[in-house]
């Protein structure tokens, strides 16, 4: 399982780690990644991912995990995610039209 967040591709960096003698070795910031189950109201069905706590921000900032993943870049998403939002685009052009 990697350790990337699967809605806005947030993944491992490396940094050094500092000693008190100003040693420095080579160590991995890693995102803060949760499992979350997310509704999504357009396909009426709750999906499970594993994002950052910052992506749950960002999809309450956003209106909802329909609209974030509709205002999502796809390079930024993981192929869960965009098979997901063909879904939803596709739902919402049965309803429009």
């Amino acid at each position: 399982m990697s350790r990337r967040c699967e809605l806005t591709a947030k993944a491992p960096l490396v940094g050094h780690k500092v000693s008190h003698s100003n040693i420095k070795t080579k160590r991995r910031f890693l995102p803060n990644l949760v499992n979350v189950t997310f509704v999504s109201e357009a396909l009426s069905s709750s999906v499970r991912f594993r994002v950052s706590t910052h992506a749950l921000r960002s999809v309450d900032h956003r209106g909802g995990f329909d609209a974030f993943l509709l205002k999502a870049r796809d390079s930024e998403l993981s192929p869960k995610a965009i098979e997901l939002k063909r879904q939803i685009q596709k739902k919402q052009a049965a309803k429009a039209g």
